[in-house]
This record gives C-alpha cells, sequence and structure tokens, in this order.
C-alpha cells in the first residue's frame, strides 16, 4: 500500500513499480523506473495513493480576475490525482491551475523536479515560489504526451515570473521551495486533463 508522504528526506531504491513504460520530456524511455533506480537521496514532495485524499492541494482559476475558466482536482480508481477542467477567455481570463503550499524547505542539495505524470497532449508550466519575501515565481513548461511519461525539470533553468509575466531577474536560485503549482493557459478555450502520480526532487 502506498502512503502519502509530504516533505520528507528518504533515500530510495525505486523498481520497476509500474506496468507503464515512464518516458521523459524528451520521449526517451526510462524503463519505467522514477525516480531512477539506484541508492539516491530523494525529497519526495507528494506520492499520490488511492487510499488517501491529496490534502493541501487548492484549485486557483481565473476566476479570481473574473474570468471563468473551471479546474478541478480529484483522485482516480488507480489512485493519482487528476487535475482537470475546461479554459475560458471569457471576461479576459485564460488559465486554471493547482497548487499545494507548504511549510519552507531547504532544496540546496537538488538540481532537479521529476513528475511522473499522463497527459493530453497539451502544453503545461510546472511553478515554484521559493517563499519569504519574493512576490514573484519560476516557471518550467513542458509538452506532454498522451502516454506516462517522466518530465525532468532542471531547477536552474526556472525562469521568474509574476502575473504571467516574465521577469528581467535571475533564474531560480534553488535555495528554499514553499509551493508547487501546476497551470495551463494556452491562449485559447480548451478542455484539459493531466494525471500525475508523483513529484520529487533529486
Amino acid at each position: 500500500m502506498k502512503i502519502p508522504v509530504t516533505i520528507i528526506l528518504a533515500i530510495c531504491f525505486i523498481g520497476c513499480a509500474s506496468t507503464h513504460k515512464d518516458r521523459d520530456a524528451d520521449g526517451r524511455s526510462d524503463g519505467g523506473k522514477s525516480p531512477p533506480a539506484g541508492d539516491s537521496q530523494v525529497l519526495v514532495l507528494y506520492d499520490f495513493s488511492q487510499d488517501s485524499e491529496p490534502r493541501g492541494w487548492e484549485v486557483e482559476d481565473d476566476v479570481v480576475m473574473g474570468g471563468r475558466s473551471e479546474g478541478a482536482f480529484s483522485l482516480n480508481q488507480e489512485g493519482n490525482a487528476v487535475f482537470s477542467g475546461n479554459v475560458s477567455l471569457e471576461n479576459n481570463g485564460g488559465f486554471s491551475s493547482v497548487q499545494y503550499d507548504f511549510d519552507p524547505i531547504d532544496v540546496t542539495r537538488y538540481r532537479t523536479a521529476g513528475i511522473r505524470l499522463k497527459g493530453d497532449g497539451k502544453r503545461y508550466q510546472f511553478i515554484v515560489e521559493a517563499g519569504g519575501a519574493d512576490r514573484n515565481y519560476y516557471v518550467y513548461e513542458f509538452q506532454t504526451g498522451e502516454d506516462w511519461q517522466t518530465v525532468k525539470i532542471p531547477l536552474a533553468e526556472m525562469y521568474p515570473a509574476y502575473r504571467g509575466e516574465r521577469l528581467d531577474i535571475p533564474d531560480y536560485p534553488g535555495r528554499t521551495m514553499a509551493q508547487i503549482r501546476f497551470l495551463i493557459a494556452g491562449k485559447k478555450p480548451e478542455s484539459f486533463a493531466l494525471e500525475i502520480d508523483r513529484i520529487w526532487l533529486e
């Protein structure tokens, strides 16, 4: 039985735990191992399970600015989280997101974020907030296919943004982290569905 793990440091050996073939952001197979096999220090940010509710996750749509997009976040029968809904451009809207907040953690020893997910062929953003006095956040955009894949995100390549606008300041320094978020904003009306198994740092 999988147990949901929230912000714990673990030494993990992950074998072939799925019948699906994982693929990274470039489409290369990782042999179904996610995180990669071998002894390594891995910080699991969230591991979803059919025996638990995804606590702490909150949907935030463009309705906060008068838009009419609608997102939802739930657990499916396989024990994975599903972020789904519809993006609308009405009333100057155009995005849907789901976020997970936690007490700031030290991430200086990690270089990469990993996400095992199944997409819908659409493009999403993975966003982190450093916490503290920073009002900006850091973004990495990734393309999904329609099969299970492992997306690897170099933390140092996450660019700074605020209210959807890229900022002319340094990229993510990778010192602290206090929020992770998934966002879709394809500048067109569309339905979407993103299935998520686990999220970690390595």
